[in-house]
């Protein structure tokens, strides 16, 4: 295995952990948000930053993939 492949790797489980614990995350900060009703704005905040980090991390993982 070369030294690119294997931090290929390391990488790709790194990201797989994290979107574990970003997926763990956003289902707290949406049920969260569903409590929020005295203000939308920040019911939308939680709502966007909980589904943003997840997302991100997934698109890494996309990546990686093709490559």
């Amino acid at each position: 295995m070369s030294s690119h492949s294997h931090e290929k790797d390391n990488l790709q489980n790194v990201l797989k952990n994290s979107l574990e614990i970003e997926e763990d995350l956003m289902r707290t900060y949406l049920i969260t948000a569903e409590r929020v009703h005295e203000d939308d704005e920040l019911k939308d905040r939680l709502r966007n930053f909980a589904e943003g980090n997840a997302k991100r991390t997934k698109q890494l993982l996309d990546e990686l993939k093709k490559h």
